[in-house]
């Protein structure tokens, strides 16, 4: 799978339960803790090119992902895909 990058903060729990699927399932990932360096939701949109309301805010190499919800059906759907 391709590399992962989360976008989040670490006192949301959705963004914890994205980086939690990644360790568990062994994906490559980089989290960026945007209160860590200092970045606002438009510094997330301008670096993914969309308006960002919530986070954790997902990509999986160049492709955006959405966040929380959006990643677990993602990784679901790559695992039936891999199952049949």
């Amino acid at each position: 799978m391709e590399h992962v990058t989360i976008y989040g903060r670490s006192s949301c729990g959705f963004c914890v339960r994205a980086r939690q699927l990644c360790e568990v399932k062994g994906i490559p990932f980089t989290y960026v803790d945007m209160i860590e360096e200092g970045m606002s939701k438009e510094d997330i949109a301008d670096r993914i090119g969309r308006p960002v309301y919530t986070v954790p805010q997902i990509l999986v190499g160049q492709e955006y992902i959405g966040g929380s919800d959006e990643f677990v059906r993602y990784l679901s759907a790559r695992e039936t895909a891999r199952a049949n």
